[in-house]
């Protein structure tokens, strides 16, 4: 079978599934992606931002709430009283526009954003 038709073949919950895999991976371990921190955080001091990707890593609280779509591509956590952010988007593979298709790692380039909530 040619990976056109295997793909054509794939459901939409199959896709969804290869998608959370693939956030997962990068939110849990940093690998199959970018991460990015933006200035505001940075500014809390490294001590608070290992404690913001430790709680992100740690992050399972998901709903259909946060999370409609069953990508597992956000995240809201509370750390010293600050509400932070994470965000995972998909860009195409020369990060100038989205993804065609966020389930095939061939194609797709995940950023992992953390922002204060206040920068979103």
């Amino acid at each position: 079978m040619s990976v056109i038709a295997e793909e054509a073949d794939m459901t939409d919950e199959a896709k969804r599934t290869l998608i959370r895999q693939l956030n997962d991976q990068l939110r849990q371990t940093g690998l199959g992606g970018h991460m990015l921190i933006t200035r505001g955080v940075q500014d809390m001091g490294d001590d608070f931002i290992f404690r913001v990707v430790d709680a992100m890593r740690r992050f399972d609280k998901f709903s259909e709430d946060n999370d409609p779509y069953g990508e597992r591509d956000f995240g809201a956590i509370d750390i010293d009283g600050h509400r932070v952010f994470w965000k995972i988007d998909y860009y195409n593979r020369t990060l100038d526009g989205g993804s065609n298709d966020p389930s095939d790692p061939a194609v797709t380039k995940r950023v992992l954003t953390i922002m204060m909530a206040h920068e979103y």
